[in-house]
């Protein structure tokens, strides 16, 4: 009778163990999906300044079609894209076609006077610092969640569940490439 007991208490300490594991992992991917939610407020909020911004920018540089097109083309794919890698990538491209936009400003002293633009400017600015703060949290989200999904014992109940590793919002090649490079400053 006594063992009965025992083995009861035992079984009911197992249950809510892995009930406990697997409600972590459920709150882990729900902090992910949460985090990325806030990245997406950013993007759509930038990607709602990014048309004026290239309206701005075409009143002084008519002859840059090919690089405001691709402006253009990267904001589409963002607004597009269904899945969180694909946003991710579509973002990176994005982020790359904004960069040779403030490099193809500088040829134009006057746009960079334009009160407009300025104020344009900063806000995209504003809304970067603010989309890299989101990303570094959903990458602490996505690296918290991928520590339980590898990591004994939790990994037995993520695997039972379904639970995967899950990337992280990184830089494409393409913008490490050009990070290793130093930023060219004309005066």
């Amino acid at each position: 009778m006594i063992a009965l007991i025992v083995l009861g208490v035992i079984v009911l300490i197992v249950v809510f163990w892995v009930i406990g594991l697997y409600n972590r992992l459920v709150g882990m991917k729900n902090n992910r999906e949460n985090a990325f939610a806030d990245i997406d407020v950013q993007l759509r909020q930038r990607n709602d300044l990014v048309p004026q911004l290239v309206n701005t920018v075409k009143g002084y540089a008519t002859h840059e079609r090919e690089l405001l097109e691709r402006v253009t083309q990267a904001r589409a794919a963002v607004m597009g894209a269904g899945s969180i890698n694909d946003k991710i990538q579509a973002d990176s491209q994005l982020t790359q076609a904004l960069q040779g936009l403030r490099v193809q400003v500088e040829a134009y002293p006057d746009l960079k006077a334009n009160t407009n633009f300025l104020q344009l400017q900063e806000e995209i600015s504003d809304i970067e610092n603010k989309l890299a703060a989101s990303r570094r949290y959903f990458n602490g989200t996505t690296r918290e969640l991928n520590t339980a999904v590898e990591s004994f014992p939790s990994n037995l109940i993520a695997g039972a569940f379904g639970y995967t590793r899950q990337p992280m919002y990184e830089l494409s090649t393409e913008q490490r490439t050009s990070m290793d490079e130093p930023p060219q400053i004309n005066f």
